[in-house]
């Protein structure tokens, strides 16, 4: 570089370059940094954020029912019957204890040990980031007999704290609504806020939370959808909520609440005939999606516990094999709750507990709780210990079972299944692979790919339901092997299906491609079970896509366009001239191979024009909920399940 262009970039970084952002600043122009993004995942995270300090207050005792409604404009409003913020002077800020908390980052009562001794949602941001990030903000509280408000925009207060009433109750109310110029996304999800309030009714009994939906009127009686979350038992009443869709191996939920070195513990578990495990772990209510101290000390204080009721019971004598950890855990379904005054987040995400006093705390509460469980229950425990002996027993058959697939793919040379038409490109950034329906499908979108960057791998008719089967069996499906070569991911060695090592996939983008009718979804869904339980990291890391073909070729005269449902079709021959619908004009189509190579790459493989909807798990409990219920015996909440979310169209003839 010359002495002349060194001295123009000193030149233009000087003092001036250096850009401080004051107060909520910093959180407007990076956004991401603080709520983790803005699509829909950190336009619900806003709520959460507010509900939050209302859970604060059921926590410290003061709180006992918290409202959430979405107007009909999008915005929140989150009403508790709490203390209220306070809104005296605040002496070093020099303004109202409410504006502080509302525009200083980091400022509230969970900071001060005398105020909250645990707090949810500690490594949260805080209600002043939601304010930060809404365009109108509007703040009431109930105390010392008065109603106090203050409103806000972008963070920034519009008025002072004013005087608007009397009152005899107390509480806050926090009216938001999310900035459009922040948020890419402003529509809120009714599912979705409701998951998480009955989780949280769950892991905080006896607070009552209710969610309206003010855009969802009832025109019967002109009332907005509404539901109340309530738990009287809490984890227990959670696991069977979990577990709801599958078969109990034991009669009752084991349960166990106590404080161990001041920590408070709640742990809930159950065995079920299934061939899962469900653990999930909980931190002053954060859902520790990577575990922890806390989940590695239940899982110790389990197997040993077992491990010793079984051994001076000689249920294990005649076994010609080691029981693996992971053979206790098969078929469980637990949730685990700590509150912890000051956690130590890490990992990734950083939602790992690292607090190594708790992992003891946990492991010494599960031990003492469960022999007392096994010594009472003879009957519950030789049905635990007797699936923990089938467990193992499957698990050596899978491990053969997967360890032919591993011979298979060192002997046939480069692995690859003979009927996956592969793609130039070894790049996997840049390859999509189709997993299609038949090979009648399979030909035409073999013909219609772009081979540079598109394989294709038809599947023949539906795979294995392996929400039904032991491990060995899936392992041993020859469709199911051929999906694990093609994408180049070799089987768990250790069981743990949710660690498979998939640095080496092959693919970027793994598209399953079905027949847009009631056989095509529940081919994609068995699909979906597969990777759920046994890929787990494809659908966490973002590989996992379903295609979505059109319903309907619609004509008039020369010209034709496709329409993905039945609104669109309705709409296009309204915009062309309306007239009765007839096969000259309408084409269903039932299936992918009615579709020419031409026709399928232009609606449905073309990245310049198709629909990819990415898979992915919000709420790991509510999904295994989903699969169970979908893929499991249970007719009843299947078809209800079905009957909300259908979407498939009829033409009448």
């Amino acid at each position: 570089m010359s002495e002349e262009k060194l001295n123009v970039v000193h030149e233009d970084y000087s003092a001036d370059s250096i850009q401080v952002l004051e107060g909520l600043e910093a959180v407007r122009k990076r956004p991401s940094m603080y709520i983790g993004d803005v699509n829909t995942a950190g336009l619900h995270h806003l709520v959460y954020e507010v509900v939050d300090n209302s859970i604060d207050e059921a926590l410290a005792g003061y709180c006992t029912d918290i409202d959430v409604y979405i107007n009909q404009d999008n915005s929140i409003a989150v009403k508790d019957n709490g203390r209220g913020i306070p809104v005296d002077m605040h002496a070093k800020e020099h303004k109202s204890a409410l504006e502080v908390v509302l525009t200083v980052l980091h400022a509230g009562g969970k900071f001060n040990k005398d105020s909250y001794k645990v707090s949810g949602g500690l490594h949260g941001v805080g209600v002043s980031c939601v304010n930060a990030l809404s365009s109108q903000l509007i703040a009431k509280v109930y105390r010392d007999g008065k109603i106090y408000k203050q409103e806000y925009s972008e963070g920034k207060p519009l008025t002072e704290v004013q005087i608007i009433g009397d009152t005899d109750r107390t509480g806050t109310t926090i009216l938001f609504k999310p900035d459009a110029e922040i948020f890419n996304v402003i529509e809120y999800n009714y599912e979705t806020l409701a998951t998480r309030l009955r989780e949280l009714a769950y892991l905080n009994k006896g607070i009552r939370l209710t969610l309206t939906d003010k855009r969802d009127v009832n025109p019967e009686n002109n009332e907005p959808r509404h539901e109340e979350f309530y738990s009287s038992r809490g984890l227990s009443e959670f696991v069977e909520y979990i577990d709801s869709n599958r078969e109990r191996l034991i009669d009752d939920v084991i349960t166990l609440e106590t404080t161990k070195n001041d920590i408070p513990i709640e742990v809930a578990l159950q065995y079920n005939t299934s061939y899962s495990e469900n653990v999930f772990s909980y931190v002053n209510n954060i859902n520790t999606k990577e575990g922890g101290t806390h989940l590695a000390g239940f899982r110790r204080g389990l197997t040993q516990t077992l491990k010793n009721y079984a051994d001076k019971s000689g249920m294990f004598a005649k076994l010609k094999f080691d029981i693996s950890g992971d053979d206790f855990r098969e078929g469980l379904t637990a949730v685990i709750s700590v509150k912890v005054q000051e956690p130590q987040f890490e990992g990734q995400t950083k939602t790992k507990l690292g607090n190594t006093e708790v992992g003891t705390a946990v492991a010494q509460a599960v031990s003492s709780a469960l022999e007392n469980y096994l010594e009472e229950h003879p009957k519950d425990a030789k049905s635990i210990v007797d699936k923990v002996v089938l467990a193992a027993t499957a698990r050596h058959a899978a491990r053969k079972a997967r360890e032919l697939v591993q011979r298979k793919t060192v002997l046939s040379g480069s692995g690859l299944p003979g009927k996956l038409a592969d793609c130039s490109d070894n790049n996997p950034e840049n390859c999509e692979v189709f997993l299609v329906e038949g090979d009648s499908a399979g030909g035409s979108a073999k013909q219609g790919r772009d081979r540079q960057f598109q394989a294709i791998l038809p599947l023949r008719g539906k795979i294995l339901n392996v929400e039904k089967v032991m491990p060995h069996r899936v392992y041993e499906s020859e469709e199911v092997a051929m999906i694990f070569k093609a994408l180049g991911i070799i089987p768990s060695a250790d069981m743990d299906h949710n660690n498979i090592d998939i640095s080496k996939i092959r693919y970027h983008k793994v598209v399953i491609m079905s027949d847009a009718d009631v056989d095509g979804a529940h081919i994609a869904t068995l699909i979906m079970t597969l990777f759920f339980r046994y890929m787990r990291p494809v659908i966490e890391n973002g590989y996992l896509y379903i295609a979505t073909p059109p319903l309907y070729l619609v004509k008039k005269g020369k010209e034709h366009r496709y329409c993905w449902n039945d609104t669109e079709r309705l709409q296009l021959i309204e915009e062309w001239g309306g007239g009765k619908e007839s096969a000259l004009n309408v084409q269903r189509y039932k299936g992918l191979g009615e579709m020419n190579p031409e026709q399928l790459w232009e609606t449905t493989m073309n990245p310049d024009g198709r629909i990819l909807r990415q898979v992915s798990i919000e709420n790991a409990i509510e999904a295994d909920r989903i699969f169970s219920m979908l893929m499991g015996d249970d007719v009843p909440p299947r078809r209800e399940f079905i009957e909300q979310n259908a979407t498939y169209a009829t033409i009448d003839a």
